[in-house]
């Protein structure tokens, strides 16, 4: 089971001294945040793509790569890479090239994360979304694995004798995990390929999550990737805790109220009830989240979103702290009953194996 957490990157004021960081605090902020997930012993740090205020998280394989260089385990991954506004040739080379940096440290999440706002400046229509993240992710998945490409569609110059630079280290792609909230086609489209689908989680009462993960279980099973339980599944989450469950709630209460995605919504209480967001006792926060299982089966990723809504890097690291205490009974709670034909999540060692077994085949 791998444990990690996601940003965003929002530059968000703290309402309870109504200062906002700098984007300069911000950027070393995600900075501090990914080395404290490296020392507690976690196992993904992931951040967000956006190209617009309030958020500092464009230019992802920078920060990435930054973080890769004064962290030791941790994966490297994103929340999401925009798969529709961004030429999926420049997905394969950057991050092809992070991997050779990182020592293949990474993975990569696709998704439409981006604001509607957003299309139009990459020279792209919002009415065409789904059928781009289809489309791109096609070629984004030749082009890791054929040397030469030639290919031609609809929204992007047709390439002819095309190489992606540079190749994939030791010949295994990182692994793709599709993101969506709610689009069925994208649970199609990872079950297709067999790649993971990630759900966000975050927004939508627990049965949604359900429904998606079933259908991407249900299709990975059809297309012959293996048994429904041993589709690679993800989820999101968020949490905030303290030692005592009342100073939880009274913290977190302003930072809620006022957050620009759920703020001036329904209250605190219905939307903790309503969705899997926890507010209590690091007890009460594990518990919750092993109950996961009960919807979404055994599965292989469990992402936190911790840094969000003004909270200061000073409470997010207590947050990881927290977290750290409570992280060997959660693997120990997600390793408990599972069965041991589900497989663990891809790992670049894992694919390389993999890959240098099929060159043995095909030599």
């Amino acid at each position: 089971m791998q444990i990690g957490i996601f940003s965003v990157g929002d530059v968000t004021p703290d309402p309870t001294t109504g200062r906002t960081p700098t984007e300069h605090e911000r950027i070393r902020a995600t900075v501090e945040i990914a080395k404290k997930a490296d020392e507690i012993g976690l196992d993904v740090f992931a951040t967000g793509e956006h190209h617009n205020p309030p958020f500092v998280s464009s230019a992802p394989t920078t920060t990435l790569a930054w973080i890769g260089a004064q962290t030791e385990n941790l994966i490297l991954s994103t929340a999401t890479t925009l798969i529709t506004t961004t030429d999926p040739v420049l997905i394969a080379e950057n991050y092809a090239k992070l991997q050779h940096l990182t020592g293949g440290r990474v993975d990569l999440m696709l998704g439409r994360g981006n604001t509607g706002p957003v299309y139009p400046w990459f020279g792209k229509d919002i009415r065409d979304g789904l059928n781009l993240a289809i489309e791109n992710y096609d070629l984004l998945h030749r082009l890791w694995r054929e040397d030469v490409v030639n290919w031609q569609g609809r929204f992007r110059t047709p390439l002819q004798g095309f190489t992606s630079t540079p190749r994939p280290l030791d010949g295994a792609p990182p692994f793709v995990w599709h993101g969506s909230i709610r689009s069925p086609e994208i649970a199609e489209q990872a079950a297709y390929y067999g790649n993971g689908f990630f759900h966000n989680h975050i927004f939508w009462p627990p049965s949604h999550a359900g429904q998606m993960i079933d259908l991407y279980r249900r299709r990975f099973e059809h297309y012959g990737h293996g048994a429904a339980d041993q589709a690679i599944v993800g989820l999101g989450g968020q949490f905030f805790m303290r030692p005592n469950s009342q100073d939880a709630w009274k913290e977190f209460r302003p930072y809620f109220d006022v957050a620009p995605v759920y703020g001036h919504g329904p209250s605190l209480e219905d939307f903790a009830s309503q969705t899997p967001l926890t507010v209590g006792s690091p007890q009460q926060v594990l518990e919750r989240t092993l109950g996961f299982r009960e919807y979404a089966g055994d599965y292989q990723r469990q992402l936190f979103l911790v840094d969000h809504a003004g909270l200061p890097l000073k409470t997010v690291l207590e947050q990881l702290d927290l977290l750290g205490e409570i992280l060997p009974a959660l693997r120990a709670g997600f390793a408990e009953g599972r069965p041991d034909h589900v497989p663990d999540a891809p790992t670049h060692d894992s694919l390389a194996a993999s890959a240098s077994q099929r060159e043995e085949v095909d030599a």
